[in-house]
This record gives C-alpha cells, sequence and structure tokens, in this order.
C-alpha cells in the first residue's frame, strides 16, 4: 500500500499539528489562499491589459525567404602583448 495508505496520513497530519500547532497552520491556510487569489487576479488583468493584435503581414511570395544567409568576411590577426618588466 505505501504512502497512499489513509493511517500514514492520519500520522503525518497528527505530527503536523504537533509540530506547527492549529494556529500556525490556520495562519498558512489563509496566507495561502490569498497568495492564489492574488496570482489569479494578476493572470486576468494581464490578459485584459494586452493590447490589440496588429493585423498579419501578407506571406511572403514563394521565392522569398524570411531569413536571408549572410557571410561575414573576416581574417584573424595576433595581438602581441607587451614585455612585462618586473
Amino acid at each position: 500500500m505505501g504512502i497512499f495508505d489513509w493511517k500514514h496520513w492520519v500520522v503525518i497530519l497528527i505530527v503536523v499539528v504537533l509540530v506547527f500547532g492549529t494556529k500556525r497552520l490556520k495562519n498558512l491556510g489563509s496566507d495561502l489562499g490569498e497568495t492564489i487569489k492574488g496570482f489569479r487576479k494578476a493572470m486576468n488583468t494581464e490578459e485584459g491589459d494586452k493590447p490589440a493584435e496588429p493585423q498579419q503581414q501578407a506571406a511572403p511570395a514563394a521565392g522569398e525567404q524570411l531569413h536571408k544567409p549572410q557571410t561575414i568576411d573576416a581574417q584573424a590577426q595576433r595581438v602581441e602583448e607587451p614585455a612585462r618588466k618586473d
């Protein structure tokens, strides 16, 4: 049966109540509820604040490429460091 046995959950609940106390667990539950409400409100606000999406641009012609490859021509040069005078 393992961890999903109801007897194990009862023992864990009793240990948690003894360690933290009922008052602290009650405060933790209300704080968690307020956090979830604030998160939901923020998610709804962000969705409502988004501006209308601009109209889509026309699709490129069949021969055009969206990202044309570019070649960069460069030559590496060796830089000599000045001799240290210690």
